[in-house]
């Protein structure tokens, strides 16, 4: 799978709280501890951070809603994050660019077809179509005029994005407060000759307020200062305030949250517009639908073999024989678990001791999406959203979905460290 990443710092104000719903005050990471997750089947633990839920009204649960009417509504309710719409007017516009670009690249006159000649600095060969995509979310988020730097993995270094500094190659800051946004370009971009789903993974974090670059440093003391700004991306899942993927399949859809509960869009072609065609998505609590590359079970850790085992016989905690579904495209897969239910995973395992997936713009986005329609995403012995990365290409196991089936996956995890010690002892 042929992966391209965006980490990119975007000037907007943070606020020091949205407008609060008088249920949605999160708690800090204090008050909930992880050792929740390995005894009964909970709801999934709320983000941690120092903003609250945006209020919703009964227009943004209005199927038929237009996404720009639905995020002017948030910006009315919600003034402190108007600027925020903006930005994602930035990624909605990027989004109608690429599923275009996706629908064509077979074409013989596309100019998408076939490889770049280059490989990125995570040494994968790039494709034209990842190099496209690339240029095409620089372009569009440029001009929302919110954006200062970003740092790419089809990039060999981080570069300033503004016109006029646009071949530099050092780093600029621009001072304020500001917004953090990572982003995955195109996911699964190696399956468009097959005509799979693909999609674009969206995060967006708070801006680290020490981030402050001397205007009179000189040499290496800026390039170390700019280095601590760049670290802003390195943030756990627990201080996103919004999250969105969209899909280009056999409709294009763009799904996010803001921290209030998970709304998926989809693009009418016929006048342009994302319209709210899924408000406020619940994902089914139990399910029988598994989503994993069951060729490496032999290669898992023995107590997620013995639960997918568990369920495909039927011998599971709920009883029901799984079927298997899967694409083998995040995106797509994550899409379908979402409405359907189902447990999807890319665990750990005897080749990839770390998972293959990349926790910052894939691993945390995705799981602040799963958990804010009431599902569950972990590692099997930790929540996905609580990890820091320590760098920007890290990656992490991952198995999340319909809450009552991953639980199973964390007891077993839990049951299985348990005996382990007590043997020990």
């Amino acid at each position: 799978m042929k992966l391209s990443i965006f980490a990119l710092i975007a000037t907007i104000s943070t606020s020091n709280a949205f407008t609060p719903l008088a249920s949605s005050t999160r708690p800090s990471a204090a008050a909930s501890s992880s050792s929740a997750l390995y005894s009964t089947v909970e709801e999934a633990p709320p983000v941690s951070k120092s903003t609250k839920a945006p209020v919703f009204d009964e227009v943004c649960e209005t199927t038929g809603v237009t996404f720009t009417r639905f995020m002017s509504e948030v910006a009315m309710l919600n003034p402190e994050i108007s600027e925020l719409t903006t930005l994602f007017g930035g990624i909605e516009t990027a989004c109608k660019a690429l599923t275009n670009l996706v629908k064509r690249s077979q074409l013989p006159s596309s100019e998408t077809l076939g490889y770049q000649g280059e490989v990125n600095v995570q040494g994968e060969d790039q494709k034209k179509l990842d190099v496209i995509s690339n240029d095409v979310l620089k372009r569009a988020l440029r001009f929302t005029g919110k954006l200062g730097v970003l740092a790419s993995e089809e990039e060999d270094t981080p570069v300033d994005i503004m016109p006029e500094n646009a071949k530099q190659s050092e780093i600029v800051i621009d001072e304020g407060e500001k917004y953090v946004a990572v982003f995955d370009p195109l996911d699964g971009s190696s399956n468009v000759d097959a005509g799979i789903p693909t999609g674009t993974i969206i995060g967006i974090y708070e801006h680290d307020e020490n981030c402050v670059v001397d205007e009179n440093c000189i040499g290496e003391e800026c390039t170390e200062q700019e280095a601590q700004c760049l670290a802003n991306t390195l943030q756990p899942g627990t201080n996103l305030v919004a999250a969105a993927y969209c899909l280009y399949s056999s409709s294009t859809f763009l799904v996010l949250t803001l921290g209030s509960g998970t709304y998926g869009f989809t693009l009418d072609e016929n006048i342009g517009e994302f319209v709210l065609s899924h408000p406020k998505i619940q994902i089914p609590e139990t399910s029988k639908i598994l989503s994993f590359n069951e060729a490496n079970t032999h290669l898992w850790d023995e107590p997620l073999q013995k639960v997918v085992t568990g369920w495909k016989t039927g011998t599971g905690k709920s009883g029901e024989t799984f079927s298997s579904r899967y694409i083998g495209s995040m995106v797509g897969d994550v899409h379908r678990t979402l409405l359907y239910g189902g447990v999807f995973g890319y665990p750990a395992d005897t080749k990839n001791t770390s998972g293959k997936l990349r926790l910052l713009y894939e691993g945390a986005p995705m799981s602040f999406i799963m958990e804010q329609a009431g599902g569950l995403s972990t590692t099997g012995t930790q929540r996905v959203m609580e990890i820091t990365p320590d760098f920007v290409h890290q990656r992490v196991p991952i198995v999340m979905g319909s809450k009552n089936d991953v639980q199973e996956v964390i007891d077993a995890y839990a049951a299985a460290t348990a005996e382990k010690e007590l043997v020990a002892n």
